[in-house]
């Protein structure tokens, strides 16, 4: 090893991602011969999606490079040709960093792109939240491709774990460490009542409800069908609840989407529909309303380590390990109601969480330190489940 600190470069892509790269790339930040690189791209770089990029620089975030993907199309096609400019934009971008190590997170377009780059250039990569199954997204091939693209991996729970020695990664260099998000919430002094309402733009009411709904990328024309059910669905609730909504990733049918939930909340004085909350106000909303509705992992991930009682719909994230109060409904509109009535029911109360204890993010720069050549990752073979660990 040298005194020049080794270059360690994380990709973010969407609110989602950087949300839970936050307190990693701090912890990298703060590793002796470690220095942060950081690389925005996909919906960071659009108005249309909130133009992100600024909350990376607000939370004290240098972009180093940028790679623009988004095409003006969400239709399959579209997506297709947005991973062909990203991977031809993150060869140019690693070419001038020369990164030691790329750090990728989860299963989006935008990091298949970076992946593909890395692996052609050559680079060593570490994968976050390889291992999870969500058996209702295009993600859940993504996420596996990437994991074998990989050469070090951190997941967020055992199960996880066990998936990738099946597909055939070295024990050895998989980590098991939980998920960055709660490291969030361990650390974050989240906002009150009073001052996440000005922030959003809508005050809370007796009663709330938080909503994000993704496309179901493996179910074509489908997800616009099920939006309309939980759309019914929240319309049954008594007027008194406020509704807010975070609009859909640019995924195939985000747009007609995001389209559906902005022509809903308008002209009804209880909703609200923001393209990016942003990190600290997403989990800051989280911590204060009453339920959380939706398709997204936060409702998995997050929500029971704030003990917020969430309904999933439909089979986006099927497959996810779940937590007692994390609510199950079929896309349709008295399954969805029954399942909000069940979460409401439940309340908030104590709730043990399957990904981890908050820390994370330390033990992801632990690992990444401890490594004393990058390099030598580069030969990895297939583990066969019968070899000695």
């Amino acid at each position: 090893m040298t005194d020049t600190p080794r270059k360690i470069c994380f990709v973010t892509g969407s609110r989602a991602d950087f949300g839970l790269l936050i307190w990693p790339m701090r912890a990298i930040r703060e590793t002796a011969g470690l220095k942060l690189q950081l690389v925005a791209t996909g919906m960071h770089l659009s108005p249309e999606f909130g133009y992100t990029i600024d909350n990376i620089r607000a939370e004290g975030f240098d972009v180093d490079d940028t790679v623009e993907t988004l095409l003006s199309s969400d239709s399959g096609v579209g997506v297709a040709k947005s991973v062909g400019l990203g991977v031809i934009g993150f060869a140019d971008a690693f070419a001038r960093l020369a990164p030691d190590l790329v750090v990728v997170l989860g299963d989006r377009y935008e990091t298949f792109a970076a992946a593909q780059a890395a692996m052609y250039m050559r680079l060593p990569m570490a994968h976050l939240f390889g291992g999870d199954v969500t058996e209702g997204a295009i993600d859940e091939s993504i996420r596996h491709a990437i994991s074998k693209m990989s050469h070090l991996h951190f997941t967020t729970n055992a199960d996880s774990t066990r998936r990738l020695t099946q597909l055939g990664e070295d024990p050895s260099r998989i980590f098991t460490v939980g998920s960055p998000g709660i490291d969030s919430i361990k650390r974050l002094k989240l906002m009150d009542r009073e001052t996440i309402g000005r922030e959003v733009g809508m005050a809370l009411g007796a009663r709330n409800v938080l909503v994000t709904f993704h496309p179901v990328t493996v179910e074509a024309d489908r997800s616009v069908g099920s939006l309309d059910e939980l759309f019914a669905a929240l319309s049954s609730l008594d007027p008194d609840y406020r509704l807010f909504f975070t609009l859909a990733n640019a995924d195939a049918e985000g747009r007609a989407l995001n389209e559906r939930i902005k022509a809903f909340v308008a002209g009804r004085p209880n909703a609200i529909a923001v393209a990016s909350l942003g990190q600290f106000r997403y989990i800051s909303l989280m911590n204060q309303v009453d339920v959380v509705v939706g398709n997204s992992s936060s409702g998995v991930y997050e929500a029971p380590s704030l003990n917020a009682p969430s309904v999933d719909i439909g089979d986006r994230q099927k497959g996810r390990e779940r937590a007692a109060s994390v609510f199950h409904a079929a896309p349709e509109r008295q399954a969805i109601s029954a399942a909000i009535a069940a979460a409401l029911g439940r309340g908030r109360q104590p709730t043990v969480s399957p990904y981890g204890d908050g820390e994370a993010s330390r033990r992801i720069a632990d690992g990444i330190a401890a490594i004393s050549d990058f390099r030598a990752l580069l030969q990895k073979g297939f583990h066969d489940i019968g070899d000695a660990t």
